[in-house]
C-alpha cells in the first residue's frame, strides 16, 4: 500500500499564543520536523492540512478551524489523488514524535491503529473511512467507526506523543520545566 501523510495544521492555535506550526523545536519549525518524520517511516506523499501555507503541498480544511475530523476528511481526499492508499495522519502540535512512535502502528495490519487514549498520531487505510463521515464529528467518533485498532500507550510516552497546545506544556517537552 502506498504510504501518505497528512499534517493537521488547522487549529487557531489560542491556547498556544502563537501558530504551532512556525514554532522551533531545536532550532527547526515544528511542521518541518513533522514533514521530515513522515518521509523517514516512508511517506512518499506529504501535506498539510489547515489554512496556512508552509511552504508544503497542503489542502484547506473544511470548514475552517471545523476541527480535526474535518482536516483528516479533506486531507484523504487530496492523498487519494495522489494514489495513497494509507495515511499517517499527525499533529503538527506534537514535533517530538519520533520514528520508533510510530513503528507500531505503521506494522499493524487491518484498518488501521492508533495509541489508546490518543486519536494521533493515527495510521488509517483510506478505504475504511465511513461513508457519511461529517467534518463536525468528534475524533473519537471518525476512528471507532473506521475501526482503528488501538495499541497500549506508554503512560511515561504520553504527554511526548500528544504534543503541546500551550506554553507550559512545549517547554516541559523542550525539557525546561
Amino acid at each position: 500500500m502506498r504510504l501518505g501523510a497528512m499534517i493537521l495544521t488547522g487549529g487557531a492555535s489560542a491556547r498556544m499564543g502563537a501558530d504551532k506550526a512556525l514554532l522551533l523545536w531545536d532550532g527547526v519549525r515544528a511542521v518541518d520536523r513533522v514533514a521530515e518524520l513522515a518521509r523517514t517511516v516512508g511517506a512518499e506523499v506529504v501535506i498539510t492540512v489547515g489554512a496556512g501555507d508552509y511552504g508544503l503541498p497542503f489542502v484547506a480544511d473544511e470548514p475552517r478551524f471545523g476541527g480535526p475530523v474535518g482536516g483528516v476528511l479533506a486531507g484523504a481526499r487530496a492523498l487519494a489523488g495522489e494514489g495513497v492508499e494509507r495515511a499517517l495522519v499527525l499533529a503538527v502540535d506534537a514535533p517530538t514524535i519520533q520514528a520508533h512512535d510510530l513503528a507500531p502502528l505503521l506494522a499493524t495490519d487491518g484498518p488501521g491503529a492508533a495509541y489508546e487514549g490518543l486519536h494521533l498520531p493515527l495510521v488509517l487505510d483510506l478505504a475504511v473511512l465511513p461513508a457519511g463521515a461529517e467534518p463536525s464529528w468528534p475524533m473519537a467518533r471518525l476512528v471507532e467507526r473506521a475501526g482503528v485498532i488501538r495499541l497500549p500507550c506508554p503512560e511515561s510516552e504520553r504527554p511526548r506523543l500528544r504534543g503541546a497546545n500551550t506554553p507550559e506544556e512545549r517547554r516541559a517537552l523542550l525539557g525546561g520545566a
